[in-house]
């Protein structure tokens, strides 16, 4: 087998996509974000019916960022060492989703202040523990070679979203506010049980990797604490780089997206219908290149890409900031959000590739929700305050400068993917290959 191990690492990385697991993940993706789409948009109104304070309806708003920093890479990595004989994450998903259902349709029945936070926290919760567990399906099907295609037809589908919520909010919303927050969270429920009984997670070499590991004998297991232990002592210091980078990145963009509906009301004198509109496009051209940059991506390596990305924000910003009127602000928000996509496509598929096993995928994907919660709950403070102590006018500057920030940290990511997770999968491939071969000698 081990004259097999060169031959079989070339074939993982031009191995085929799993399409029929990345329709499937895209689909729990899908009825997942829905229902964040719409508590993004019609809970703040819901709060505003008890207070009228912005701050408060702020800091309620958050409160689902800051669960998730510590739910997110603590379910991850216990999803990692589940085993049950319907997989390792589909039971988060699928119990999970029952749970976040009921607390998120109970929204529009509170009738009080109080109740309604106890909504709003009990579905944050249950809703944020197996959020990063659905994304973490990817690594478990896919090869490291075609990870980047697979989270590109699922970040389409998290774009469709938005549209799902916002015909929501125009169709359904004033008739009848229960029905309206009902839709969201009965297509949630389907999608996972639709996923959960069809996906076969046990037969992911994710999956069959983690058994065989914690079955191998002499070898350690992956507890957090050596997760985190083995990547904070790794004198390659690419993963730390990487995560201060989506980080860094992170808070630009969500800096940017928070702050776009203020900026056009005070610089371009738009009504608040107008300026909050003005991310519609943007939404649209990251559907058009999403596919693009994941097949270019493969090709060319997910690091060069999300630098080229990165350039491609910066001078997005630089656009909008050079002129401040309408036709250029979009322009350069639309070239901003190309520029996006290939960080948003690339930098957890980075994560994943960088992890010392795959039987660890849950615990990156719940570091890289750590960081990117992190950038996305401080990075609009930290603008802000740059915005207060210059103007508006400056704000796509100041997001340039950040954005900069987080192109120096991916320069000083050094590699893509850890030798001891390509080694496994050439080892899978390996096997594989032996057993398909084994049964064609008995055929």
């Amino acid at each position: 087998m081990d004259n097999l191990v060169p031959t079989v690492t070339v074939a993982t990385a031009r191995a085929r996509l799993n399409l029929r697991a990345a329709m499937l993940v895209a689909l729990a993706v899908f009825a997942q974000e829905s229902v964040w789409n719409f508590y993004d948009a019609q809970v703040p109104a819901s709060i505003a019916q008890y207070t009228s304070s912005a701050a408060l309806i702020g800091l309620l708003m958050g409160v689902d960022n800051a669960l998730g920093i510590v739910l997110q890479p603590l379910v991850g990595h216990l999803s990692d060492r589940t085993r049950t004989r319907f997989g390792r994450r589909v039971p988060y998903m699928v119990v999970g989703a029952i749970i976040a259902a009921v607390f998120f349709m109970l929204i529009p029945f509170a009738g009080s202040f109080g109740a309604l936070i106890a909504c709003i926290f009990a579905f944050a919760i249950v809703a944020n523990s197996f959020k990063a567990v659905t994304e973490s399906l990817t690594p478990d099907f896919q090869v490291p070679g075609r990870r980047s295609l697979a989270n590109g037809i699922a970040k389409i589908a998290t774009s469709l979203t938005i549209i799902v919520s916002a015909l929501i909010s125009l169709l359904v919303v004033d008739e009848s506010l229960e029905l309206a927050f009902a839709i969201p969270a009965v297509m949630m429920v389907c999608a996972m049980l639709i996923v959960g009984f069809t996906l076969h997670e046990t037969r992911s070499p994710g999956y069959q990797r983690a058994v065989a590991q914690r079955g191998g004998e002499g070898e350690p297991e992956w507890t957090f604490r050596r997760v985190v232990g083995e990547l904070v002592r790794d004198a390659d210091r690419s993963r730390v780089f990487l995560l201060l980078a989506i980080f860094a990145t992170a808070g630009s963009w969500a800096a940017l997206r928070s702050q776009l509906t203020p900026y056009a009301m005070e610089v371009l004198d738009l009504s608040r219908g107008e300026a909050g509109s003005l991310t519609l496009p943007a939404g649209l051209a990251f559907i058009v290149v999403a596919l693009p940059i994941a097949f270019l991506s493969d090709r060319i390596g997910r690091r060069l890409m999300v630098r080229i990305g990165l350039v491609v924000f910066i001078a997005g910003a630089l656009v909008a900031f050079s002129v401040p009127n309408l036709p250029v602000t979009i322009t350069g928000v639309i070239i901003a959000s190309v520029g996006y996509a290939a960080f948003s496509i690339n930098g957890i598929v980075l994560m994943w590739n960088l992890a010392p096993s795959a039987a660890v995928a849950g615990a990156y994907t719940g570091m890289y929700a750590l960081a990117s919660a992190l950038g996305a709950s401080l990075g609009p403070a930290l603008i802000g305050l740059m915005v207060d102590a210059t103007s508006w006018r400056l704000l796509f500057l100041h997001a340039a400068i950040l954005a900069v920030v987080a192109l120096v940290l991916f320069l000083l990511v050094r590699s893509e993917n850890h030798p001891a997770q390509t080694a496994e999968a050439a080892q899978d491939a390996a096997t594989a290959a032996l057993a398909a071969e084994a049964k064609g000698a008995v055929a």
